[in-house]
């Protein structure tokens, strides 16, 4: 597996690297050995998977607190998606944003790490998106902010034609 540092300390784009033969290909998705190599948490309590009907919905911006903070890798398995990452965590870095492409076709995954949220908008319908995830997931610690909270600006390739209320409404973030 390949690892990408992105411009949000902690986070990487991991790209498979495929064993190409006459039957196709092989690939590695996931190693505790090589994350812990970069320094990176190899845990896994559960495995989630998210499936989106339409095209440009939206997704997050979730992430949890203590006491079950959570580290993901995420990985779109059907479809693509336009995937964020926004740093809340104190610092400079805070309400810095990074934008990626994940799709079924380039494999590409993203780690998460604490602190930081993540959500996307898909870029097909029957868009499928698979999460590692490290905790276990606790109601009470769950959190988000809001995909179009103007202390972001992200900048979104189409407006959401579907989004949960709960979604749209959080409010502003205040750090």
């Amino acid at each position: 597996m390949k690892f990408t540092p992105t411009d949000i300390e902690g986070a990487f784009v991991i790209d498979p690297e495929p064993h190409l033969d006459e039957r196709g290909f092989f690939a590695r998705q996931w190693c505790a050995r090589e994350l812990d190599e970069h320094g990176l948490l190899g845990t896994i309590a559960q495995i989630s998977m998210s499936q989106s009907h339409a095209r440009h919905t939206l997704r997050g911006l979730h992430y949890s607190v203590a006491p079950r903070a959570e580290t993901k890798v995420v990985h779109c398995v059907r479809g693509s998606i336009f995937d964020v990452l926004v740093d809340l965590r104190p610092g400079p870095q805070q309400a810095r944003w990074v934008s990626f492409v994940l799709s079924a076709e380039n494999r590409r995954m993203l780690y998460v790490p604490e602190g930081v949220a993540h959500g996307f908008l898909t870029l097909d319908d029957a868009t499928e998106v698979q999460y590692l995830i490290s905790e276990f997931f606790d109601a009470s610690c769950a959190r988000g902010v809001r995909y179009d909270d103007p202390a972001f600006g992200i900048r979104w390739p189409a407006p959401p034609a579907v989004i949960a209320p709960r979604d749209a409404s959080y409010p502003d973030f205040t750090p």
